[in-house]
């Protein structure tokens, strides 16, 4: 397995396990978990994709990787701690 295999592997892993356990009910959609491993994931096979010059599949995670990082933002307490959202 090349470098780029292994690095794409991780990401739809990490995308995978998400997805899962958002479609039965164990994560929110909009918990951090969901959110960062959406960030995390999509990252991961934006990167895999730029390694190999797949550049379809750069922009759709970059664009994905995005969208999951404007959410964050828009689920970040204002004015507040985040550790008591974080338990």
């Amino acid at each position: 397995m090349s470098i780029p295999d292994i690095i794409a592997t991780t990401g739809v892993i990490i995308l995978l396990v998400a997805f899962f356990l958002n479609l039965n009910k164990k994560v929110s959609a909009t918990s951090y978990y969901y959110i960062i491993s959406n960030i995390a994931g999509a990252g991961l096979c934006c990167l895999s994709s730029y390694l190999i010059r797949f550049y379809p599949f750069v922009i759709l995670e970059a664009i994905w990787a995005t969208v999951a990082i404007v959410s964050l933002f828009k689920n970040v307490p204002r004015g507040t701690s985040t550790k008591k959202y974080n338990k």
